[in-house]
């Protein structure tokens, strides 16, 4: 499946500059709209704040009817990005469609204070398991077996080890991880030290890392915050590598979110 971008959207490098740049902005979105993409939580929480509106509970305008709610007269809605899903027929006899992804951005949406009406209930932020989401991305956790002391984790195909005496395992856990689903360790091992290359490979791993430290409120935002706009100076990410990241931060993030009544068992 190809993925296609649309030239008129809003570019992902712009939002990943956002996250990098302004400590707290990460976790409001994903506190706010943690249903949605972290590209979304973004571009609703931004226009919330150019518009003055209070973040919260998002949905279309039937949506919100379908709540007991209307929309206030005059309002004007959040644009949000869609996937649409498409085929292209082959070219050849015998061989398949071939399917695309096409991004485009829609004006479909309304927070809570756009709206009013009936009462509604608020949707707490869903807990996180570091082990669910591992078994649920298929990835495991295996021995850490580095001598060099300042190595605090690796990774190699779809498995990854964590030193023992990481300060912040969970970071390096989200760095890691973030190596394998960016298809990274398809390449072979990938250690991590004090002294990582600053190449795109591992900043690309490090923002995954940041993304999902700061969503989550665990330690090791700001480490990550000072490695990848120091690596920056003069450069950006690009567009490629800033749809990768947040792609890859969405499925440990999903696939992390414990249900409530999973939670109560």
């Amino acid at each position: 499946m190809r993925h296609e971008s649309n030239n008129d959207s809003t570019k992902w490098t712009e939002l990943l500059t956002e996250a990098v740049t302004k400590p707290g902005i990460i976790s409001k979105a994903y506190r706010s709209f943690h249903g949605y993409s972290i590209g979304n939580q973004m571009l609703a929480l931004l226009q919330c704040q150019m518009r003055g509106l209070e973040p919260g509970s998002i949905s279309t305008y039937s949506g919100w009817q379908a709540k007991g709610r209307q929309v206030k007269r005059g309002e004007k809605a959040i644009v949000l990005c869609m996937p649409l899903t498409g085929k292209r027929k082959a070219e050849n006899e015998g061989e398949d469609d071939a399917v695309f992804v096409r991004f485009t951005y829609r004006a479909n949406w309304f927070v809570l204070a756009q709206t009013q009406g009936e009462p509604i209930e608020i949707l707490t932020t869903p807990e996180w398991d570091r082990a669910k989401a591992l078994a649920t991305l298929a990835i495991s956790e295996v021995p850490f077996e580095h001598l060099d002391g300042n190595c605090m984790g690796y990774a190699r195909k779809r498995e990854i080890a964590i030193s023992p005496i990481n300060p912040m395992p969970h970071k390096t856990t989200f760095h890691e991880a973030g190596h394998v689903l960016l298809g990274h360790t398809s390449e072979g091992e990938v250690s991590d030290t004090e002294r990582t290359p600053k190449s795109l490979r591992e900043v690309e791993a490090e923002a995954v890392a940041l993304i999902c430290c700061e969503s989550l409120g665990l330690p090791g935002a700001e480490y990550s915050r000072g490695y990848i706009q120091g690596w920056l100076a003069g450069d950006v990410i690009p567009e490629r590598s800033a749809q990768k990241i947040f792609h890859a931060a969405d499925q440990i993030l999903r696939a992390g979110q414990v249900a409530d009544a999973d939670a109560a068992h």
